[in-house]
């Protein structure tokens, strides 16, 4: 058996594999299907191969494998193509079980040595991974899952010269973009109103169009949904040439009519253009919502914030109405007040932490922190004790000082569980005020921390690495009092060399680098700012425990030196 698995693995090696070599063992000629009938590996001489290595219990696994068999299965009329399952469940019955939804073969789940020698040679790292081979048995590529996602059944026959090719009439389709080339694919030229009537794409010619990613079952996307829908409306009362196209990322057909926010168009529910479109615009977030101007030709690549933010104000979305948007930003910031952020309609409070309700009016002139974060977020969790820290600390010296909790949790449950641990104020959970405070603030993640100061201005949306760097001396967050913190930093570290070598790290010399955090592989302390640090071995040595040799040998008995100086010990 030994000598049959090193066998293989020298075959593997080779330029070109022997399916048989490769795919059976010393008892074992057959695969299976899921049905257990066996299927001989010679049948398998002069088709190209797709060894698909997978997991029922991998979520990726799952969500990939269905793009999968559908190319498979629009490649099974050609006779030439099969897919291999290499299995990674850890049991018969969830082999089985996911098995049993897959269309083609797989090695048997009970041949495990032959499954797990096949990991090593084909590099998985990971899994879904899917290597794509040649009818004689050559690699064309071990990125097949990239492939199938991007490409479908158009990549096939999967060579390095057809994906170039399909590459190249990206590029050509990209430079001569009009709204056919991004709408209209092989088998429509259409796009669908939300009872199903088909529209054709020429119609839209010579419009502005929103192109829109959404996902119903994705909360920001759908709030965003409604007030695209008021602007939408508005737009077309006004008599303006501007269409929506959606383009639903929704797994399922009820989600894809819920995405229906107004009467626009949309490309058919799981339409294979959609995870293309998805691709060419490198779609990052949602929403988005791509312009297309009248030519064709992108005007902005993500439109969604503006409109979030300004509304119908926002058309026709041209470089000149965005420049202009700015303009009115930064107006606004100019005569920004800490009312005009917190303060809407009726809602003029905060909550403090007995429940009563703080006027607005209370907290201006002083320095406030707007704390975006949630209980389900581990980053928020880990940096929150950090937050109570300082707050404690700046509000011994400083009462003209306050953090406001401003929750994502998902229930009032979860909100009340986190922000029993928090010493200051907080909006209420699931107050109105917390979406238009995350698109003022362009909240992208959390935690965030956005410094306000005694006027009311914005001094900063990076307090948070203000406060991870400095802790409370970073406090009132302003560029003066980092410029102090700098100057500090520099005076500390004079009379250091810059270089040194110590015996306790003889391998390479120590150079004085500035680092946030780190502990010392001396004294195992937890040292900031300054380090003797070697890069290559991530070494870091302390300066007190770097420069307590030295200057105990520069000092006479009786005396401290420390730096450039020296004082008689008390």
């Amino acid at each position: 058996m030994a000598e049959s698995a090193n066998n293989v693995v020298e075959t593997i090696n080779r330029d070109c594999h022997d399916f048989k070599s490769l795919l059976s063992s010393s008892d074992r000629d057959f695969l299976v299907r899921n049905n257990g009938d066996q299927v001989k590996i010679d049948s398998l001489k002069g088709k190209k191969l797709g060894l698909y290595f997978s997991a029922s219990w991998c979520g990726p696994c799952r969500r990939f494998t269905p793009n999968l068999i559908e190319v498979y299965t629009e490649l099974s009329t050609k006779g030439d193509f099969e897919v291999i399952f290499v299995s990674a469940d850890e049991d018969e019955e969830s082999f089985n079980g996911y098995f049993s939804k897959m269309p083609w073969l797989a090695i048997p789940f009970s041949d495990s040595e032959a499954r797990k020698r096949l990991d090593e040679p084909f590099s998985v790292k990971g899994i879904p991974h899917l290597v794509l081979l040649d009818e004689n048995g050559k690699v064309l590529t071990e990125e097949g899952v990239e492939i199938i996602r991007e490409y479908g059944e158009e990549g096939y026959p999967f060579t390095p010269e057809k994906i170039q090719e399909l590459k190249d009439l990206e590029e050509k389709a990209k430079k001569e973009q009009s709204i056919k080339t991004i709408l209209v694919s092989r088998s429509r030229d259409f796009v669908v109103t939300s009872d199903g009537s088909k529209v054709p794409v020429s119609e839209l010619e010579g419009k502005t169009v929103g192109i829109y990613f959404s996902a119903s079952s994705f909360k920001p996307s759908a709030d965003f949904t409604q007030k695209f829908a008021e602007v939408y409306s508005k737009l077309k009362e006004n008599g303006e040439k501007f269409e929506v196209v959606m383009i639903s990322l929704d797994d399922d057909e009820e989600s894809f009519r819920q995405s229906f926010g107004a009467p626009w168009l949309a490309l058919p529910s799981k339409d294979k253009s959609c995870e293309k479109l998805a691709r060419y615009f490198e779609l990052s977030t949602l929403p988005t919502v791509v312009i297309i101007g009248p030519d064709g030709k992108t005007l902005h690549p993500n439109a969604a914030d503006a409109i979030d933010e300004h509304g119908i104000v926002a058309y026709p979305f041209t470089p000149e109405k965005f420049a202009e948007l700015k303009e009115i930003e930064k107006a606004s910031e100019a005569t920004q007040t800490l009312e005009s952020v917190l303060v809407s309609g009726g809602l003029d409070f905060v909550l403090g932490k007995d429940g009563a309700k703080v006027k607005v009016a209370d907290l201006v002139g002083k320095t406030i922190l707007l704390y975006f974060s949630a209980h389900w977020c581990p980053p928020c969790r880990a940096f929150t004790p950090s937050l109570v820290e300082v707050y404690k600390k700046i509000k011994e010296k400083d009462d003209a000082f306050e953090v406001i909790f401003i929750s994502s949790d998902r229930d009032q449950s979860s909100f009340d569980d986190y922000y029993s641990g928090m010493p200051w104020l907080a909006l209420p959970f699931n107050d109105a005020r917390k979406s238009s405070l995350s698109r003022k603030f362009k909240v992208q993640g959390i935690p965030m921390l956005i410094a306000l100061g005694p006027t009311g201005k914005t001094i900063t949306k990076e307090a948070r690495s203000l406060v991870m760097a400095h802790g409370a001396d970073a406090y009132p967050f302003t560029e003066e009092r980092l410029k102090e913190i700098e100057a500090q930093i520099e005076e500390m570290a004079k009379g250091w060399p810059e270089k040194l070598k110590d015996e306790r790290h003889e391998e390479h010399e120590l150079v004085l680098t500035r680092r946030s955090n780190y502990v010392c592989d001396v004294c195992d302390e937890m040292g900031q700012v300054w380090s003797f640090y070697c890069e290559e071995c991530d070494f870091d040595l302390h300066p007190k425990c770097a420069l307590e040799k030295e200057t105990k040998a520069d000092a006479k008995e009786g005396w401290v030196c420390d730096g450039e100086v020296c004082t008689r010990a008390s």
